[in-house]
């Protein structure tokens, strides 16, 4: 690896995490180093939703430990589980709130669905039940910019803030826009990621109608495999520049060092090889690396047939002689696809994997499917030197992000 001849070095100095482990990343990263399941029987309208028979639900969770009543009956939920999950991630990095230079800061949040709930209860009023209005807090509460707005406020932070809406690949553009802007000196630090509310009537129909669901669990590269599990939480990060968190002593888990983007330009719902090798191969140069550099891949993993398998291919198209040994992840199976929120959760996965030296496994394969070819850590997290990992997210509409973080 060379350093990046480009703009200033990133650090992430914060993560906060809701999961379907709880809502704080300590517990997240317990959980998936353990190679515990997230994922159990769905509990949310059963008889109604028949094709939907496992989730990875927020568990544990209650506003009444984060916000006053007044605040909750504002907040949709994935607005809630964002501002929870970037509490965590800037009390973890040491800012001070409200922060004193917020015009050097930026905040990008991305989701995929946005307030749902809000959106099902005003159709709830108004065709079901023939009321004559809707809640005047409706269109604030689920506006996708809901989740930014709130924390710039929270923060105090008056540079760029904004939403990415991308499907699954939500909060890998949102943390690859932040990454650039701080690596660009337009701000010096920038709160990240994704957030995603799945238990929801409508959202579950409407994934219950593609038949991609898995009848029970999420077993990504396996050849059982049979489907995708819903989960849903926000994975926040904080990036900042690295000469700056080091002057104030601020913790390191990571440097990250590259991002890149692309479009498979081809189908809506079926990916190809093309845009996920692309999005990969523009990471590595972004970082100035080379394929020989990176030592884990957290992938996009889904689960679904053609999903991993693609991904295992663009994986070898990127790689060649060097996909055998990096050692590759699909977290999914623990705390399941969080939709929008399925890359801030598995960027969390990387940074910490990075910051540990310990590969999370993949759970649920007895079997590696041998059109998969990759070195898939099965079931049990296994140490080894990572100089360098990638995170990967898959979207539909063939919009696709790679990610990469370094040893700081």
């Amino acid at each position: 690896m060379r350093p990046h001849e480009r703009g200033r070095r990133v650090g992430v100095t914060g993560i906060g995490v809701v999961s379907s482990f709880g809502d704080d990343a300590t517990l997240f990263w317990e959980a998936i180093s353990a190679g515990r399941c997230g994922i159990a029987t769905n509990d949310f309208l059963p008889d109604k939703l028949p094709g939907v028979r496992t989730a990875a639900f927020v568990s544990g969770y209650d506003p009444a430990r984060h916000f006053s009543a007044a605040q909750a009956d504002r907040l949709a939920a994935f607005t809630q589980f964002a501002m929870v999950a970037a509490r965590e991630a800037v009390r973890d990095a040491g800012l001070e709130v409200p922060m004193p230079n917020g015009d050097r800061a930026a905040i990008i949040i991305g989701t995929s669905g946005g307030g749902v709930e809000v959106q099902e209860e005003g159709y709830h009023r108004l065709f079901e039940r023939n009321l004559s209005s809707v809640s005047p807090t409706t269109v604030m509460r689920a506006m996708y910019n809901a989740p930014a707005s709130q924390l710039s406020m929270a923060f105090g932070i008056r540079g760029p803030v904004l939403c990415t809406s991308t499907a699954c690949s939500s909060a890998g553009h949102a943390i690859a826009l932040a990454y650039w802007l701080v690596r660009g000196g337009v701000v010096d630090v920038a709160v990240c990621g994704g957030s995603e509310l799945v238990r929801n009537f409508g959202v579950l129909k409407a994934w219950e109608a593609m038949r991609v669901l898995s009848k029970g669990l999420c077993r990504p590269f396996s050849a059982e495999r049979d489907g995708c599990v819903l989960g849903e939480g926000a994975g926040i990060v904080v990036l900042e520049d690295l000469d700056g968190a080091h002057r104030r002593g601020a913790k390191v888990y990571c440097e990250m060092v590259g991002a890149g983007m692309s479009s498979d330009a081809s189908d809506l719902i079926m990916p190809n090889v093309e845009g996920p090798s692309l999005a990969m191969r523009a990471a590595l140069a972004d970082g100035g690396l080379s394929s020989g550099d990176i030592d884990h891949i957290n992938a996009h993993g889904t689960g679904t047939e053609r999903n991993d398998v693609v991904e295992a291919e663009a994986i070898n198209r990127v790689f060649g002689e060097h996909t055998a040994g990096i050692w590759v992840s699909a977290t999914k199976s623990m705390h399941g696809h969080g939709l929008g929120a399925a890359g801030g959760l598995e960027f969390a996965a990387t940074c910490l994997a990075v910051h540990h030296q310990l590969v999370p496994p993949t759970i649920n394969v007895e079997e590696t499917d041998p059109q998969c070819r990759v070195t898939l850590v099965r079931n049990v997290a296994r140490p080894r030197p990572i100089r360098a990992a990638m995170s990967n997210s898959l979207a539909f509409g063939g919009l696709n992000t790679s990610l990469v973080v370094a040893q700081a």
